[in-house]
């Protein structure tokens, strides 16, 4: 659903920050992670828009990027979301 949207539909999803779980099912402790600096953090994203095969309402979805983790939240999980530093993001106006 969404290779096309790689090449073409990218956004950044703001978020104050995500949880991790850690144990076994029924004992799972969350680990809440944000940045230090208490502003939001910017994960790369993508959009998509499709009719539903039913009703043909147009709608929309995204998902979240993930990649491998760092080598810090690499102790809670394999993988993390794709955090992009907002700061130093250059806009494409192209469109």
């Amino acid at each position: 659903m969404f290779r096309t949207a790689f090449k073409t539909r990218r956004c950044i999803i703001p978020a104050s920050g995500f949880y991790e779980w850690t144990g076994k099912a029924g004992t799972k402790t969350p680990h809440y992670f944000s940045a230090r600096s208490g502003e939001p953090l910017a994960f790369a994203a993508l959009w998509e828009q499709a009719k539903h095969p039913d009703t043909g309402e147009l709608l929309a979805s995204s998902t979240i990027i993930v990649g491998a983790a760092n080598n810090w939240m690499n102790r809670f999980h394999d993988r993390q979301p794709v955090i992009l530093d907002w700061r130093r993001q250059r806009v494409d106006a192209r469109r």
